[in-house]
């Protein structure tokens, strides 16, 4: 066990101190608070990515159990304890989290001016609770973190977004709410089950068949509108279209990645026979989400909605990789979601580089842009090439691996997947054309100007990412594989034990 001594706690906490801050040094309503305020939220964002990236430094990538683990006794007489942790599968995700922060707060340096302090107080307090989820390992401690979330992306929406932003919010809240209470019951059944919220005891405790359908379904349900399945996905279109472009980036980048998170934590090891049983289910409403939303996705006329709905589809290829159930499958879905959380955040960065200038995100409204913005030309065709995984980019890497494990486990899975491969560059290769090539005929585009040093400074860290991603993957996949295979090894050893017991059985009658 690697003991990093209060190290998650500080990345947890350390956001808290930047809203102390901004509560207590920038009073007021001038410009020169609200420029402390923007300050503030950003170096605290850039402090807590930096002490994170020493979970990179000092994980070890042979270590299966978890790591820099920090145990407290929080209410004793109900066996309730602080409990964090990470292993292989939770370290990328810390990361990606404090990455897009400070991501997030330099995408909003000028274009948000109204309520500037309470939209920088929101992100630092969603990087606590999304940091906070990742790293839980007490039952009591995820939900608090997993429903924490839903406070300030709600607010981000509703109060900075569009003009349906309240639609919008409340559709997002109260979706992934109906979810979340199925799964408190199902974690209360655990607790009175196994007398503990320990989630590492329950990752070990053998359910019967009978509880474990249940509570798989009561997770199906928080993680499925989560990550978002179809047809479970109709908030996402809303929820990305209204919000800010910050808060398109974080829900597209970190929010939907706590589904398939959920998954992995929760659903494959803890109810292994459940997940067997459902598999199929998974693998069909997979298809159909990639399939359908890609289809969706070609027919669209705004920019956000066609990269919301590419996202869904992308996620189909997430879940299929996870319940495959296999090294090379579950390897893949988490590389496609850490890559997914990079690229999609970076399109929509694209997408708001031009409503800020046009305030439209309708695609018929533009056209010819290369002549205008080269830079930004050159910028949107690397994160649209990542989109539909381009080898060289860290697109390929994970849908390589999550088909080449459907395809060992059903050729029809690993064919109807496939199509959205063909699907997804049909609809990003259109857009790019429609938005970027053609005769600059329009009056209002004839004086747009390219991309900003603010604008270069946030695009270029994502660029390095899905090249590096792409060109050396193993500097991502390794610390991943030993958490991953002792996943799978647990997986098909409780198998491995049913399939004997059926077939003595069988011959015992």
């Amino acid at each position: 066990m690697n003991s990093g001594g209060n190290l998650l706690s500080i990345i947890i906490f350390l956001p808290l101190i930047g809203v102390l801050a901004i509560l207590l040094l920038c009073r007021g309503t001038g410009e020169s608070a609200i420029r402390n305020a923007r300050m503030a939220a950003l170096w605290t964002s850039l402090v807590t990515f930096t002490v994170s990236l020493l979970l990179w430094f000092r994980f070890d990538s042979k270590i299966t159990n978890f790591q820099f683990v920090e145990h407290t006794v929080w209410l004793e007489d109900f066996n309730i304890s602080y409990h964090i942790g990470i292993d292989g599968i939770s370290l990328f995700f810390v990361l990606l989290s404090t990455f897009l922060i400070p991501i997030c707060i330099l995408s909003s340096w000028t274009v948000v001016q109204g309520r500037v302090k309470e939209y920088m107080i929101s992100f630092l307090i969603l990087e606590t609770f999304m940091v906070g989820m990742f790293c839980a390992l007490d039952f009591v401690i995820f939900y608090i973190f997993f429903e924490g979330v839903l406070i300030p992306m709600f607010l981000i929406i509703g109060v900075w977004g569009g003009v349906r932003r309240v639609y919008a919010a409340f559709k997002f809240f109260l979706f992934t709410l109906l979810g979340s209470v199925l799964m408190l019951l199902a974690l209360l059944v655990i607790y009175l089950e196994i007398g503990s919220t320990s989630i590492v005891q329950a990752l070990i405790y053998p359910f019967a068949m009978n509880v474990q359908i249940w509570l798989w379904l009561a997770f199906f349900a928080s993680f499925a509108v989560k990550i978002p399945m179809w047809p479970m996905h109709t908030w996402l279109p809303d929820a990305h279209v209204e919000a800010p472009t910050a808060g398109s980036v974080i829900l597209a980048g970190v929010l939907l990645k706590m589904g398939g998170y959920g998954f992995l934590r929760f659903s494959l090891p803890m109810f292994p026979e459940a997940s067997d049983f459902f598999t199929p289910l998974i693998f069909t409403l997979s298809c159909i989400a990639i399939i359908y939303t890609s289809l969706v996705a070609l027919v669209q006329e705004d920019m956000k909605k066609l990269i919301a709905y590419s996202s869904i589809a992308h996620m189909g290829f997430v879940t299929i990789g996870i319940f495959t159930a296999t090294h090379q499958g579950i390897t893949g879905a988490i590389f496609q979601m850490l890559s997914h959380g990079i690229a999609s955040a970076a399109l929509f960065l694209c997408v708001g580089v031009v409503y800020d200038r046009l305030h439209t995100r309708e695609i018929i409204r533009y056209g010819g842009l290369v002549h205008r913005m080269p830079i930004y030309a050159i910028v949107f065709m690397i994160f649209t090439l990542t989109s539909i995984g381009l080898p060289g980019t860290s697109g390929f890497i994970g849908e390589f691996l999550i088909l080449l494990a459907a395809f060992e486990i059903d050729i029809w899975v690993c064919f109807f997947a496939a199509t959205g491969l063909i699907l997804s560059a049909t609809y990003m290769l259109h857009l790019y054309r429609r938005v970027i090539f053609g005769k600059l005929d329009r009056t209002e585009l004839k004086k747009i100007l390219d991309l900003s040093p603010r604008e270069i400074v946030i695009f270029v860290p994502l660029i390095g990412l899905v090249l590096w991603m792409g060109i050396y993957p193993s500097s991502f996949l390794d610390p991943i594989q030993a958490s991953v295979q002792n996943l799978v090894d647990q997986h098909q050893a409780v198998m491995h034990t049913i399939q004997e017991t059926t077939i003595i059985e069988t011959k015992g009658r």
